[in-house]
């Protein structure tokens, strides 16, 4: 039987994430629910331990790549997805968000995935796709033009949108990953550094 990576809580890893708009509605089109978004992640940021590395909004999903310091990333995800929804509710009318009965419906497809990077190829192939992925889907020819991305934030230092970390581990991560690829069974190969 093979083993599940996806949407695993692996504390000490980086983790990609990607997260579905339901039905690929196009809201990451408007600026105030990219705003909303990262306002939402921002806020999460600050009261939850954790670790931006990179991320991109595209029309209708997201890319990040986190390291909370507790691992739980199916957590910092759900949140991070609740908070927003119910932000980007607030600022839409879309109809597509509401049920028959006018109440609230939901903004995101059920599930996520999150994937935890282990190797120092993966971090930076994952880093240069969220980078890449608005440059790919022709929205910009260039990754510096595109505003809902970390890259220039990354590259430098703009703080725009929203800073990330530069500093991209906790400082027991190589513990608690060890400990954890012990806890599955699994042989180590992480590199934190």
């Amino acid at each position: 039987m093979t083993k599940k990576w996806s949407n695993l809580n692996l504390p000490g890893a980086l983790h990609f994430v990607t997260g579905n708009v339901l039905h690929r509605i196009p809201i990451f089109r408007q600026d105030q629910c990219c705003e909303a978004f990262l306002a939402a992640c921002s806020t999460l940021l600050h009261d939850w331990p954790c670790k931006l590395i990179s991320y991109v909004l595209m029309p209708d999903h997201f890319h990040l790549i986190l390291n909370p310091r507790d691992g739980d990333i199916t957590g910092f995800t759900g949140a991070l997805k609740s908070i927003a929804a119910g932000r980007i509710i607030e600022i839409t009318e879309d109809k597509r968000f509401r049920q028959r009965d006018g109440f609230t419906h939901q903004v995101w497809q059920d599930s996520f995935k999150a994937l935890p990077l282990w190797s120092s190829w993966m971090i930076w192939q994952k880093i240069d796709y969220i980078h890449a992925n608005p440059v790919k889907a022709r929205l910009v020819s260039s990754a510096r033009d595109y505003r809902w991305t970390s890259f220039r934030d990354f590259y430098f230092n703009s703080g725009e949108p929203l800073s990330v970390d530069h500093d991209w581990f906790w400082p027991d991560d190589s513990e608690k990953l060890k400990r954890a690829m012990k806890d599955l069974g699994w042989s180590s190969g992480i590199q934190t550094k």
